[in-house]
């Protein structure tokens, strides 16, 4: 009897604790502020009146293990993004530029809207004029439309023969901006003889810093690391709420591959 009893008081303190547990789980979760909080917080910062905007995105995302609101609207034709605290409601980044297609000499009841303001064409020429590559010189050149989180976008992809190098990128199909862009170099097989001379680490690191204009060595991380028999620097930099990730060969200095994208993504 006495076993049992003891068998039952340990079995009760385990529940007790798995209980604990859940409760301790579920009330942080129900500390979150909410998404209409975190509306109200990201239009009290923009200055605007909340009845005024237009919101796109309130949704939860986390980063860095920081839970925290991603907030998007447009009011008085000025696009607006937000990261919102999920607990405190302190806001974490911002940032706002003109909707295109806003005409101010219009009321806003009488504005067209800033869905579908870039086309196809536009969509293609945006990316390649940021990849520096003229149309011509592609051998496959492709425009999709899609939509990423809620929000209307083009996938653009082009491959260019000459440079054996793939680019890929993804532009807001209301703005015209660039929300996430990567390339890489297919089969790059440039000199990688093992008896040359490579690039020294702040030769590369100028390579990789001058893609990013502002950001300085306190930006980037990267380390030599040898892929197939090839030595090549792989690094990131953080700055301006950008995420960039890259792979430079350390012969050459060549650019393998680049990805480019928002920390909050």
């Amino acid at each position: 009897m006495k076993k049992q009893m003891v068998v039952f008081a340990a079995s009760a303190a385990l529940a007790a604790l798995l209980t604990g547990c859940v409760s301790t789980q579920g009330s942080a979760q129900m500390n979150y502020i909410g998404a209409e909080a975190a509306k109200n917080m990201a239009a009290t910062a923009a200055q605007v009146n909340k009845d005024d905007a237009v919101f796109t995105e309130a949704a939860l995302g986390e980063k860095n293990g920081t839970m925290y609101y991603d907030v998007e609207f447009t009011a008085g034709g000025t696009e607006y993004t937000y990261a919102i605290d999920a607990l405190t409601g302190a806001v974490i980044e911002s940032g706002s530029q003109q909707a295109q297609g806003y005409d101010p000499a219009k009321p806003d009841g009488a504005q067209t809207g800033t869905a579908g303001a870039v086309d196809e064409a536009q969509a293609k020429q945006i990316a390649l004029e940021h990849a520096g590559v003229a149309e011509s010189d592609t051998a496959f050149l492709l425009v999709q439309p899609d939509y990423e989180d809620g929000t209307a976008v083009y996938d653009v992809e082009f491959y260019v023969a000459a440079t054996n190098t793939e680019y890929d990128y993804e532009i807001d199909a209301a703005t015209g901006a660039i929300r996430s862009y990567d390339y890489d170099a297919e089969n790059y097989s440039g000199t990688q003889t093992t008896g040359g001379e490579t690039k020294t680490e702040a030769e590369v690191q100028a390579i990789a810093l001058a893609k990013v204009p502002g950001a300085t060595a306190n930006d980037i991380r990267m380390t030599l690391d040898r892929d197939d028999g090839k030595l090549r620097y792989e690094g990131k930099i953080i700055y301006d709420g950008m995420e960039y990730e890259f792979e430079i060969d350390a012969y050459s200095g060549a650019i393998l591959e680049w990805d480019a994208e928002s920390v909050f993504d």
